[in-house]
């Protein structure tokens, strides 16, 4: 007779893997919930349809997926069927514990001596195909678990422990070996061990539809009795003190040639030093030297400027002269004339008409407005007249006369040239200017580069260079500006 169950479902203990439900035989409409964490696998006269996921389902006469085929339920509700459920835990079994049953054997690869370690460790294992672990490790058992269980299958430590021996004692030497590991050191590397490691261990699960998300070698075993890491123990003492040792000589080295740099800098440093306050004074002196000579050439050109403006303004003078109609000879005979006929007008009237009351003769010609051309033709009258005054003698006549450096105009007998105004210069027989060279100079500035003549002393000589008879306040060859 059929079992009745409204319900299948599993609660149990999650170190359970696999778990078949007790309930073989059930009616159509019966309940089967899966869990967030569960697969079920749904059996129907020995043959395995596909996997329900977590939810609620009511096996009744809808179609169930074989595979790929599909495979419809009897209609008949009254009617039941054999069939089995097995419940697959998805959940991460964590901190399974593996080791080990035999010790490690390990040849140090520093010293060659024969050493025997034990390992173990921990690890998380989880199923990854429900179906491969199914049929090929529970068969028709109740479930499978990590450790045995009352009607199940063997137990999945039993079953793995030995891939997991073999495959640690034949890659912890060659791992430490391949990574240079001191065996004293081993603790500080054990994450690469264990990547190492895991590495080895996972296709032995995967075969079965298992997998390894984390693997751990948490404990390396070392023979503290054993004579042979004794001495090994000892030589990495020395060995350490050796490297004790050749890391202070470092330090000290160091600390040596640290000092040795720091002083050849502050030696560099001070040379720098030095060497940029020379560069300031000669700077310095370059550039009161730059000040000197642009100040020559500003009073140069100053002086040229003094001079070109000067005969400018002679020219200029002259060209409004002529615009005017008289020139520069005009005006002085204007002035003659002018002063010849106010002494004639200071006379006494004695000295002109002979007797008493009677007016002055060059009165009487301004009052009646004899013009400028008067006088000039009256001149030799008076000339006559101003004998008696001057003892018969006549006034000395000037010969010879300048020549105008400015038009050329020769023979001229007055303080300025008829011709463009110039004025007569000054009798010199000229001086030689210090600067240029230029000889016969008999104005005030050099024509040629505006150097002011110099005072009638020697001069001074420049200390730098040697130059002597200088009259400028700065050498003429090096720009020595003159002391005192």
């Amino acid at each position: 007779m059929a079992k009745m169950c409204e319900v299948l479902k599993y609660e149990g203990d999650n170190s359970v893997f696999i778990w078949k439900h007790p309930v073989e035989d059930f009616n159509l409409g019966t309940q089967l919930i899966v869990h967030e964490s569960q697969e079920a696998i749904f059996f129907r006269d020995g043959q395995a349809l596909d996997l329900f996921g977590p939810g609620r389902y009511t096996l009744e006469t809808q179609k169930l997926p074989l595979l790929h085929k599909l495979y419809k339920l009897p209609s008949n509700t009254e009617e039941t069927f054999h069939s089995e459920v097995y419940f697959i835990n998805k959940v991460v079994q964590m901190a399974i514990k593996w080791g080990t049953p035999e010790k490690v054997r390990f040849i140090d690869p520093l010293t060659g001596v024969p050493l025997e370690l034990g390992v173990s460790g921990e690890m998380n294992l989880q199923v990854a195909d429900s179906r491969k672990l199914l049929v090929k490790l529970v068969g028709t058992t109740r479930g499978i678990a990590w450790e045995s269980g009352e009607g199940m299958s063997k137990s999945l430590q039993s079953a793995f422990r030995p891939m997991i021996t073999t495959a640690v004692k034949s890659n912890l030497a060659a791992v430490i070996k391949d990574n240079a590991i001191d065996i004293l050191e081993v603790d500080e590397n054990l994450d690469l061990i264990s990547a190492r490691l895991k590495e080895s261990v996972i296709p032995g699960f995967e075969e079965y539809g298992l997998t390894i998300p984390q693997f751990y070698v948490t404990h390396i075993v070392l023979p503290d009795d054993d004579p042979n890491f004794k001495r090994i123990r000892e030589l990495h003492t020395i060995t350490l003190q050796t490297r004790v040792i050749q890391a202070q000589a470092t330090v000290k080295t160091a600390e040596a040639q640290a000092q040795a740099q720091y002083r050849t800098a502050e030696e560099q440093s001070r040379a720098a030093i030095e060497a940029a306050r020379r560069q300031a004074v000669l700077e310095q002196q370059t550039t009161q030297t730059e000040i000197a000579r642009r100040e020559a050439e500003r009073r140069v050109i100053e002086a040229q400027a003094q001079a070109q403006a000067e005969r400018v303004t002679g020219l200029t003078e002259a060209e409004i002269m002529a615009a005017k109609g008289y020139t520069q000879r005009d005006v002085l005979q204007a002035e003659v004339q002018k002063a010849y006929a106010e002494g004639i007008g200071n006379m006494g009237p004695d000295s002109v008409s002979g007797g008493a009351g009677g007016g002055s003769v060059l009165g009487d010609m301004m009052q009646m407005g004899v013009g400028m051309a008067a006088m000039g033709a009256m001149a030799p009258q008076f000339g006559s007249m101003m004998q008696g005054f001057t003892g018969g003698q006549q006034p000395a006549q000037p010969s010879g006369g300048w020549t105008c450096p400015s038009c050329g105009k020769a023979g001229i007998t007055s303080g300025f040239c008829p011709d463009c105004g110039m004025k007569k210069p000054a009798p010199a027989v000229g001086w030689t200017c210090p600067a240029c060279g230029k000889q016969g100079i008999t104005s005030n500035f050099c024509p040629d580069c505006g150097v002011k003549k110099p005072e009638a002393s020697s001069g001074w000589i420049c200390p730098d260079c040697g130059t002597k008879d200088i009259t400028s306040a700065f050498c003429p060859n090096c720009g020595r500006k003159r002391e005192g």
